[in-house]
């Protein structure tokens, strides 16, 4: 069971490293689901979560609240 435990977490490597960069995870655990059978998509998508930047959160004066950009 610890195994297939290991193994899940790896196949969803790429979401979770998205999650705690603070990208939009959707896209990637969605592509992930479907296309993370294959290596190579697999490791694009692992690409896609390291090389991509996260968001920048930033307040924007004249709206006056936090915005992302």
């Amino acid at each position: 069971m610890i195994h297939l435990t290991i193994l899940v977490l790896l196949y969803f490597l790429p979401s979770i490293i998205a999650a705690n960069r603070g990208h939009s995870a959707a896209p990637i655990l969605l592509l992930n689901f479907f296309f993370g059978w294959t290596v190579i998509g697999w490791f694009v998508l692992l690409l896609w979560a390291l090389l991509s930047s996260p968001p920048y959160y930033g307040y924007h004066p004249y709206y006056g609240y936090w915005r992302r950009y």
